[in-house]
């Protein structure tokens, strides 16, 4: 099947290639596995995408779900797919054959949820939180969580989601105040709103399962006191039958510029529209240890980080193979050496302008799906590794590049959208073509999961000096490998890892420029810009390693495909990483202008 949804060929390269997993089926937990049954995963997920996924994304952006008589209400084809998708066993892909899953590399299954993601993101953020929610009751959940919930939501039952944020408190998770009072019989009733709950209400399956932070009576201030809670829409008795409405109540819809088809709510609970036992409070059953809530909650965040990232690399990749196929098809214009009037138009692939905006969305999109599998290849390894010290190496790794693999595919990849739409001049413009819907979509990423700021602050003010250093170092190290490989690839390879290996010195050295001075406030004021100067270093990384596996192609293995790699990644280092060194002047300067702008100033 060939679609402009994802490369198959692109795919068939920085899966097998590049990061050669099937290397990963000597392994015990991937032993049942093979190419074959890699390939299968991503054919079955294509066509589930191209006949379930897409048909509808229209649909569902145009027609968003509305309430009606305290009922969320949308178009069919959305469960019709989910129920589709269901059937596959897809959403159990990576997990446990013990809780019915097919373990799956994470890595495979990441590129194959992709082809659902940019079909249709809205729909595919329902199996998406589901996936999050699972995965971390099932480290750290009691047995009876995941039999009573995990099993459920596996087999397309019950749906997850992620309840953290408040009206008050947005992303400061130190602020919310929603509490969960103790009862008798060990479960907690809980009491509070929260804000931007995506899937936090529909009928999309037979129940959904919220995973909340509250707060114990008690317990200690700010984060230290923030405990994880599950809440299901409707109770589940102990045979798994379930029983009465759980006090949440759905008070409205946010009506967002894109993904449309996915229900983002405002949630109360406890308010007492519904009373179980006779009672207001929503009730929890604690997860875990109680104020532990947030790192336990942080095993979704994270997950979701990425997976934030590898749906706005969808987005982008999707919005460039459409924009590619148009300006092939699309004649307007004759060369700028051809005078005669009456000579026929040529397709607008063939003017420059055209192929420069081309080329900056190939290097953006096929750059940051590198990117994206590469930290599937770590967890992999975090999990697999057959040695404690690289369990703990690709851990540390992928611990260190979760905030650039969130925030550069969701920065680029909208620019992609963004030129897809020029290419398309005025037709781009218009709902008759999809590129304006993904890039309306795609622009949610820098915000949900963490902003671009708060990714920022996490990768300079955090990751950066955690074990002091430790993890920025072993970034800087594992860069420095390819460089090295590099040189002794000799050619063009030596000359491109030079200029990578001038931009990992530039990224130590503006590090410890930035921390040198001892004043967090005046380290952190340009936080962003650090995260995108080491994003791009990180991608042309990314194109590096890439360049390398083609350059060691056969002469007479699908050329072209080989030559455009070498071309994207020239333009990543031609025009890209040369941004950095602005950037890396400007953080070492020091400079103050943004810290010092006062509020009445503007």
């Amino acid at each position: 099947m060939s679609s402009t949804l994802l490369s198959r060929r692109d795919l068939r390269f920085l899966l097998h290639e590049w990061l050669d997993v099937c290397r990963l089926t000597e392994r015990p937990r991937y032993a049942e596995h093979s190419r074959e049954t890699f390939d299968d995963v991503l054919d079955l997920a294509e066509r589930l995408a191209v006949e379930h996924f897409a048909p509808h994304n229209r649909a569902a952006d145009t027609s968003e779900p509305t309430v009606s008589g305290g009922r969320v209400r949308m178009i069919p084809q959305v469960k019709a797919a989910l129920d589709v998708f269901a059937r596959t066993g897809l959403l159990a892909a990576g997990m446990d054959e013990s809780v019915g899953g097919m373990q799956l590399p994470h890595v495979v299954s990441a590129a194959a949820f992709g082809f659902l993601q940019a079909a249709n993101v809205g729909t595919s953020a329902y199996p998406f939180l589901t996936l999050g929610n699972a995965n971390l009751l099932l480290a750290h959940g009691s047995a009876e969580q995941v039999d009573t919930y995990v099993r459920p939501m596996v087999q397309g039952r019950f749906f997850g989601t992620m309840c953290l944020s408040e009206p008050q408190a947005g992303s400061s998770l130190a602020d919310i105040t929603t509490r969960a009072e103790p009862q008798d019989d060990g479960t907690y009733r809980l009491f509070g709103t929260k804000m931007w709950i995506s899937g936090g209400d529909h009928e999309l399956a037979e129940n959904i399962v919220h995973l909340v932070l509250a707060r114990i009576p008690g317990g200690p201030p700010g984060v230290k006191g923030i405990s994880l809670f599950v809440v299901p829409k409707i109770l589940v008795g102990t045979d798994g039958a379930l029983g009465a409405r759980n006090d949440v109540t759905l008070v409205g819809l946010n009506h967002k510029m894109g993904y449309r088809g996915t229900t983002n709510t405002l949630l109360n609970f406890g308010e007492g529209v519904h009373r179980p036992d006779g009672r207001p409070g929503a009730v929890g059953h604690l997860v875990g240890p109680a104020h532990q809530g947030l790192a336990q909650m942080f095993h979704m965040m994270n997950e979701a980080r990425i997976g934030v990232g590898a749906g706005a690399t969808a987005l982008g990749y999707t919005g460039y193979l459409k924009s590619l196929a148009y300006a092939r098809q699309r004649p307007q214009g004759r060369p700028v050496g051809d005078k005669d009037p009456t000579a026929p138009q040529v397709p607008i692939v063939a003017h420059p302008d055209v192929r420069r905006m081309l080329l900056a969305q190939k290097s953006y999109v096929e750059g940051a799906l590198a990117l994206v599998l590469y930290c599937g290849r770590l967890l992999d390894e975090e999990r697999t590794a057959p040695e404690a010290t690289d369990r703990e190496r690709a851990h540390l790794l992928l611990d260190m590049l979760t905030p650039i693999a969130k925030s550069w595919p969701s920065q680029w990849c909208l620019a992609a959208n963004d030129l897809a739409i020029q290419v398309h001049g005025g037709y781009g413009y218009t709902r008759d073509y999809d590129v304006e819907q993904h890039w309306r979509d795609n622009r949610l990423n820098p915000i949900h999961e963490g902003t671009h700021g708060i990714q920022a602050l996490d990768l300079l003010g955090r990751k950066a000096t955690m074990d002091g250093g430790a993890g920025l170092e072993l970034l800087l190290e594992t860069i420095r490998a390819t460089v090295g490989r590099a040189w002794k690839a000799d050619g063009e390879a030596a000359e491109l890892a030079a200029r990578l290996g001038a931009a990992v010195d530039r990224i130590a050295a503006t590090t410890r420029r930035l921390w040198g001075t001892g004043d967090p406030a005046l380290a952190l004021a340009n936080a962003s810009v650090y995260l995108e100067a080491v994003g791009h270093v990180v991608v042309a990384w990314m194109w590096l390693e890439q360049l390398l596996v083609a350059d060691t192609a056969p002469p007479d293995a699908d050329p072209d495909f080989y030559a455009g790699k070498r071309q994207a990644a020239r333009y990543f280092f031609r025009y890209e990483l040369p941004r950095t060194t602005a950037q890396f002047d400007l953080l070492d300067s020091l400079d103050s202008t943004t810290l010092d702008m006062q509020e009445n100033w503007f």
